[in-house]
């Protein structure tokens, strides 16, 4: 019994003075029965207990008009823990409370996710909830500061709540281990009061922003690339993310944190904004950026600062508005649509990375290829190729042409294929073996570790300049 009134304290912001004393004893004015029996007639607070057991905490009453003490807004421990913040007219005792009172839904617990979860933890929102499908790779850790070494091949919404647990014990993150998708975005994102967004796609961002709009949800989002990144706050009734970009750019044309990097601090400084502009909105104070874009580039320090104005034909959020349900969005982002993607997961995987069987480490192409035994096939973008040069030898295929191309390949030849990290060619040979391609391999961690064992590279005549004489 003292376990679970323990457990209840520390559940329920304010019941714990009421059900123990400070020394952990239960207090006099408080009878605890168990199925119906007063523990002080069994074994007090030490009496044992069984699933199906009835406990009722019946406290003394009385009647009478008397003058009552209400419960304090905060307890003596979140006083002493966030007496910065109620030292701040802004925010005070009644703030705090309405942020330990609020629910944020974060969604990607990744390179902005991560920060922006921090430090709403440790502001003291106290609900987060956590939407990841991934699992934790070496490569996220350079950013991703929710996650240690230690959580490796462990999914990014355990590890984010242990840290945020442990970081505050009055939050409580829920996990929604998942991907958000059209069939789940509006029952997941209800129960919230906010939307972090912190994903890394444009079909998830369309997402997002119609189940905000259609839901009314406040909607705080951030991109970043390289050294540069953006941040706006979609309020209800002040225009949306189709306002601001109504169509999105065609496949390809931006390239991802993967293909084109990211330095880590950028996320850390964008997913910290995030924070305080949720915060800001969670409070009503402030003026957040609606209607507003904020630019900054890292590598002059420079901020930018950019009205825009919520669009009256807007689809969703307009005056007449056309969308009124959610979309399949990976094809209104022209990638392939939904049915296609769930025939893709139909298929048994054989791994998370199933490529990982038919990589082949940059020695052994180098030797292969020396003697003429492999071909090799570079599915980057040319942008990319005038940036870090590709193998002597190499055939260009941007991934997005691989299908339409196929005949182009020998599929009784050894072919290799090769993109910066090892990531969109090993999804280009998972789908070619699928295919019927069973000599299709995957050169292990890209030109990166190519270049890194300090194996020869060549460029374009035209690309020579742009790629620094390297060669």
């Amino acid at each position: 019994v003292g376990e679970l009134l323990s457990v209840l304290a520390r559940r329920y912001d304010g019941l714990g003075d009421r059900i123990l004393n400070g020394d952990g004893s239960i207090p006099g004015h408080l009878n605890v029965y168990v199925n119906r029996q007063e523990i002080r007639s069994l074994q007090g607070a030490e009496t044992p207990l069984r699933d199906g057991d009835d406990v009722a905490l019946i406290p003394a009453m009385a009647g009478g008009s008397g003058q009552t003490l209400q419960a304090p807004l905060l307890t003596e421990e979140q006083l002493e823990r966030y007496s910065r913040h109620i030292r701040l007219p802004e925010v005070g005792l009644e703030g705090q409370r309405k942020l330990l009172d609020s629910r944020v839904l974060v969604v990607g617990a990744g390179g902005l996710g991560s920060p922006a979860s921090i430090y709403l933890a440790a502001a003291g929102v106290g609900t987060i909830g956590v939407v990841d499908a991934d699992v934790v790779d070496r490569s996220n850790l350079q950013r991703q500061i929710l996650h240690f070494d230690r959580d490796l091949g462990r999914p990014k919404t355990r590890s984010a709540r242990r840290h945020l647990e442990d970081l505050n014990p009055d939050v409580q993150v829920i996990e929604h281990r998942t991907l958000i998708t059209s069939d789940n975005a509006l029952e997941i994102i209800k129960d919230y009061d906010l939307v972090v967004n912190g994903c890394d796609n444009f079909p998830t961002r369309y997402l997002l922003n119609d189940a905000c709009v259609l839901l009314k949800k406040p909607l705080v989002d951030a991109a970043i690339l390289r050294f540069e990144g953006q941040a706006t706050v979609f309020l209800p009734g002040r225009g949306c993310y189709r306002c601001l970009f109504p169509q999105p750019p065609p496949p390809g044309t931006v390239p991802s944190c993967a293909q084109a990097g990211i330095i880590g601090a950028l996320a850390g400084h964008m997913g910290t904004l995030q924070a305080i502009e949720a915060i800001k909105v969670l409070l009503g104070i402030g003026e957040p950026l609606a209607s507003r874009l904020l630019l900054y580039d890292a590598l002059t320090a420079e901020y930018q600062v950019l009205n825009w104005a919520r669009n009256r034909d807007c689809p969703v959020c307009g005056d007449r508005p056309t969308i009124t349900e959610l979309i399949d969005y990976e094809e209104f982002c022209g990638l392939p649509g939904r049915r296609h993607a769930q025939a893709e997961a139909a298929t048994p995987a054989v791994a998370d990375k199933p490529w990982v069987r038919w990589d082949l480490p940059p020695a052994e192409v180098k030797e292969r290829l020396d003697r003429g035994e492999i071909a090799v096939v570079d599915v980057r973008e040319a942008w990319e190729l005038a940036a870090l040069g590709k193998i002597p030898g190499s055939r260009s295929i941007p991934m997005n042409s691989v299908p339409e191309r196929l005949a182009e390949l020998d599929p009784g030849r050894d072919t290799v294929f090769v993109c910066n990290v090892g990531e969109r060619s090993g999804s280009v040979v998972e789908k070619l073996r699928r295919a019927g391609f069973d000599r299709a391999y995957n050169l292990k961690g890209g030109i990166f570790a190519w270049l890194n064992h300090r194996l020869p590279v060549e460029f374009e005549p035209d690309q020579a300049q742009e790629g620094n004489g390297k060669g």
